[in-house]
């Protein structure tokens, strides 16, 4: 079992958990990913890693409650325990192997698209951590959506911040700030961007025109987590690629993002049907309940 050791309701249907995970935490690396199980009979829900502390033997991961699994997963509280949390899996990023003096020597632009604000942390903190100058563009619906912009500029990094309706920071989507970041004279020599697919899509449209290598991170495409489902499949340069053993990292270039939201769509309806069923449950329990009992209170 893997204690909850904190939980923090960080956005509307969106909070932060720390889970005791000892040999997860000291073998994580950013970029990765964990799966966990909220019980024996749980469904397998794979998640990036948003922070990890090798000396508190902590993993911590930011769910959004939007389906079936994760909606069960808000009810858990600091104490409970899940059945399962495997990991770390797949492949870290790509800048851990590269020299460290070329790091220093780049300039890193992040994208961060809601949720995806908890993957990016990781490697802005890994970066920093080495003397890496780094700047991240948050994005949100509203300001109440914004996810760890405190904590990035703790590490150091340049914050920028979107939100659709402008209530805080550049009225608009990541990308219109990003284009107008670059027009303003930042070269930037890479951008890594994770986020909702849709988002991620038009920044690789837009860095493709700058001629700029854009990393992104396909995690929301992972069932499985381990290559044998075969759920996952992305098409990345004419190849098709498992995003749970191959990635969730891929040239944003190379990849076929209309086939990839395709099949994101396909499980976000599952979901979703998933979630239906087990209200429609909990009413008829409800009502059931009401039946017998000949009061609606």
């Amino acid at each position: 079992m893997y204690k909850i050791l904190k939980k923090e309701i960080v956005a509307p249907n969106i909070f932060l958990m720390d889970i005791e995970a000892p040999r997860v935490a000291k073998s994580a690396k950013p970029g990765q990913f964990i799966i966990l199980r909220i019980d024996e009979k749980g469904e397998r829900i794979p998640l990036t890693i948003c922070d990890f502390d090798e000396k508190k033997g902590s993993v911590t991961i930011v769910v959004q409650a939007v389906g079936n699994s994760t909606t069960e997963m808000l009810n858990l509280n600091q104490g409970d325990s899940l059945a399962d949390f495997v990991g770390p899996l797949g492949t870290p990023s790509e800048f851990v192997h590269e020299d460290l003096e070329t790091l220093k020597a780049k300039k890193i632009m992040f994208v961060a698209g809601g949720v995806g604000a908890a993957p990016v942390y990781p490697q802005v903190r890994w970066l920093r951590q080495r003397g890496v100058n780094v700047e991240v563009i948050i994005g949100g619906k509203s300001k109440d959506y914004l996810l760890l912009v405190d904590e990035m500029k703790a590490l150091g990094a340049v914050v920028h911040i979107a939100t659709d309706d402008g209530s805080a920071g550049y009225k608009g989507l990541v990308t219109g700030l990003l284009k107008e970041l670059i027009d303003a004279g930042n070269n930037y020599s890479e951008v890594i961007a994770i986020g909702p697919m849709i988002m991620m899509k038009f920044v690789a449209k837009l860095t493709k025109e700058y001629n700029i290598k854009t990393i992104v991170s396909l995690n929301t495409l992972m069932v499985d987590g381990t290559g044998m489902c075969g759920a996952c499949r992305v098409t990345v340069g004419g190849k098709t690629k498992f995003t749970c053993v191959d990635g969730p990292e891929f040239d944003a270039h190379l990849v076929d993002f209309d086939e990839a939201m395709r099949r994101a769509a396909l499980y976000k309806s599952e979901e979703g049907r998933a979630l239906h069923k087990a209200e429609e449950k909990k009413e008829d329990h409800v009502c059931k309940c009401k039946t017998e009992t000949g009061s609606d209170k």
